[in-house]
């Protein structure tokens, strides 16, 4: 899952971005109201935790032209305690939770968590043909063998799994499954696929992950 983390406080930003990346998602920081449109904008997001308190432009400017522009994240709003007016407004603009500041790193996850759940119809379950992946326990499994992942191979399994049927290019996935400052032009999603293919795909006649050749990678059905 990718987040973006709209904060102005950098350590704070900093601290969430690092706990974020230890739990396996991909994360990019703004710490402005501009440059938040900016990646909101020109980038997918699954959920975007937003500070309302930031400079350039307020977190509830940015959100209502997000709204208004149809962008499909996940809006979490960062409130001051006392700033019931600003709770109120966010969600009359349509976030879809917010979270009082200071907070607990363990309430922020368990938010995030949450709402990716509410994309997936509550379920914590994603499954495309014999293969599932529970991201609550982050157990994956082909038919009824456990597969062992690592915190990048879950993180590019579940954009996989959330995609399904969609060719998926080099450069969306280095930018969903890492971050903004990825250099895309070294081989590590290849690598990536291959450690997947080697614990998913070992039966040469029901392969899910397919190459298409010139632009990346697709997760579908079909004989090889």
């Amino acid at each position: 899952m990718r987040v973006l983390v709209v904060e102005d406080e950098k350590k704070v930003a900093r601290f969430v971005k690092r706990g974020l990346e230890q739990e396996g998602y991909g994360v990019d920081m703004a710490t402005d109201g501009v440059e938040a449109e900016e990646y909101a904008q020109g980038r997918e997001y699954d959920v975007i935790v937003l500070d309302i308190m930031l400079p350039k432009k307020s977190g509830l400017e940015v959100l209502k032209l997000l709204k208004q522009g149809k962008v499909k994240s996940q809006i979490l709003l960062l409130t001051a305690r006392d700033s019931v007016e600003d709770r109120v407004a966010g969600l009359n603009l349509g976030a879809d939770d917010y979270l009082t500041k200071p907070f607990a790193f363990e309430e922020l996850l368990a938010r995030i968590r949450a709402l990716t759940r509410r994309v997936s119809q509550g379920s914590a379950l994603l499954k495309f043909a014999d293969l599932s992946l529970d991201s609550q326990t982050r157990k994956a499994r082909r038919g009824s063998v456990e597969v062992e992942l690592t915190l990048k191979e879950y993180a590019l399994l579940e954009y996989l799994l959330r995609n399904p049927n969609r060719v998926l290019s080099r450069t969306l996935i280095a930018e969903h499954v890492w971050s903004q400052s990825f250099d895309t032009e070294t081989n590590v999603v290849d690598v990536y696929i291959n450690h997947l293919r080697n614990k998913i795909d070992k039966d040469p006649l029901k392969r899910l992950i397919h190459t298409v050749r010139g632009v990346g990678y697709v997760l579908k059905e079909e004989e090889a």
